[in-house]
């Protein structure tokens, strides 16, 4: 399965969208996958805290579907821009959604039990609502490499599976 870079998407989900102000300029490419590695980083460290606190199978199965797609999307994703040698940019939206993750991550990890894997659930489908308008709306029209831009449009499908897969987990455990 083809995971591409659906860390970009991840990363703007988790955080809600929040680092995407109207009216900033559109990234670039550099940035772009700067913003994609993060995010990838950002899911992966998120589900790795599912896995060691949730005591619900569902949730832990989720979370690992979701540090295996991350990670490789990761890899696939520094393969590219070794292809393409691209320097990947840190920037103001990779740096706030850095921030933000790691403020969520200590206020979930505040939480056990059903209010863990509840918060955590509803996270991830916020996140996922999020990455997708993300990549649909700023990431995939600001790629100007064909590639970039593929591999972007990749990972809004992979994502899209990723919300219907939060959201039915959700569901079961509420």
């Amino acid at each position: 399965m083809l995971i591409r870079l659906s860390a970009a998407v991840a990363v703007i989900s988790l955080l809600g969208g929040a680092a995407f102000a109207q009216g900033t300029a559109k990234p670039t490419d550099p940035q772009i996958a700067h913003i994609a590695y993060t995010a990838g980083v950002i899911d992966v460290t998120a589900a790795k805290q599912a896995i060691a606190k949730s005591k619900n199978k569902a949730v832990v199965a989720f979370a690992q579907d979701m540090v295996r797609d991350h990670e490789a999307v990761n890899k696939q994703a520094l393969d590219l821009v070794k292809k393409l040698k691209v320097t990947p940019e840190d920037n103001d939206t990779s740096k706030t959604l850095s921030k933000q993750a790691a403020d969520k991550q200590a206020e979930l990890a505040k939480l056990d039990g059903a209010a863990y894997d509840k918060a955590y659930l509803a996270n991830e489908v916020a996140y996922h609502k999020s990455v997708n308008g993300a990549l649909e709306t700023l990431l995939i029209p600001s790629a100007s490499n064909a590639e970039l831009k593929s591999l972007l449009q990749t990972g809004l499908k992979i994502f899209q599976g990723h919300l219907q897969h939060a959201e039915h987990v959700a569901a079961a455990v509420k």
